[in-house]
């Protein structure tokens, strides 16, 4: 009997070690599971796509062609077609912006945060320039850069910079003062506070601020490739409701759609993978 239990002893780390290998890949596909329930709660856009494709069957509707004669053209223009270029030269424009917006906005949050009297001093134009619709810029941007790329950069980028600077300086601003002080006590030089005890605390309203610039910036891609433009998704929408044609316009708008759901499931996806943590805490606040 005491081999016995010896030997059950002994084999019991090899178990555990194998249980502990198996369960690493779970642990690695983990951040994809909030990206397949935001998939998965695509059931109503199947059932609606399904409905408008058998309601549309039948048109005879200049204005409201069938969903099958749309995805036709969608296939022909965008898939096998030259229209690609047009999608292309948008996202371009997107990237640039967006990512202007982010490090800028992250980056003037910060710094504000960390001059109280400056930011008590520029706050009133900060919220001045929030409420100023982008759009009416537009005019102002083609006078001074042209009708190319750089002028639809300026836009994005103006328009997208608020929400992620203002939820920057906000996020900042609730960081609790009993922590700022215990790293202070520690003798962390400002640098290392702000790195180890401020992003991390304010990062969940950062990465909610960077969101709505996300959704900021898609609109201004379009509304500035609309007003004044050569290229892109926008003009290319534009220029087929102007021409009246409309299976063409429809095909952009739904392209455009396909584009802005993608992009915000990309960034669900990376946003479970940065804020796991904070995910997991609340879960733990919850069921306690």
């Amino acid at each position: 009997m005491p081999r016995d239990d010896t030997l059950a002893t002994a084999s019991a780390p090899p178990a555990a070690g194998r249980e502990t290998v198996s369960a690493r890949p779970a642990a690695r596909l983990g951040w994809l599971r909030p990206l397949l329930r935001n998939i998965a709660a695509l059931w109503l856009f199947v059932v609606l796509a399904a409905v408008w494709w058998v309601w549309s069957a039948d048109s005879d509707s200049t204005y409201f062609p069938p969903l099958a004669d749309i995805v036709r053209q969608l296939y022909d223009l965008w898939i096998v077609g030259d229209a690609k270029s047009q999608l292309t030269a948008s996202l371009q424009n997107f990237a640039f912006g967006y990512g202007i917006a982010a490090v800028a906005g992250v980056g003037c949050g910060a710094l504000l945060w960390s001059l109280r009297p400056v930011q008590d001093a520029v706050s009133p134009y900060l919220y001045f320039l929030y409420v100023l619709p982008a759009p009416v810029l537009i005019p102002a941007a083609m006078t001074i850069f042209g009708i190319g790329p750089a002028m639809k950069v300026v836009i994005i980028a103006f328009a997208a910079v608020w929400p992620t600077l203002l939820n920057t300086l906000d996020g900042m601003r609730g960081v609790d003062p009993i922590k700022l002080d215990t790293a202070r006590v520690l003798g962390l030089s400002g640098f290392r506070v702000v790195r180890s005890v401020v992003l991390p605390a304010a990062l969940p309203q950062i990465v909610a601020g960077l969101r709505n610039s996300l959704q900021v910036a898609i609109i201004l891609m379009v509304v500035s490739e609309l007003v004044a433009s050569t290229s892109g998704i926008g003009f290319f929408i534009l220029q087929a409701q102007q021409a009246f044609a409309m299976l063409d316009m429809w095909t952009g708008i739904i392209v455009l759609a396909v584009i802005g759901s993608v992009l915000n499931l990309l960034f669900v996806a990376v946003e479970s993978r940065v804020l796991f943590w904070h995910y997991g805490a609340r879960a733990t606040e919850e069921k306690g």
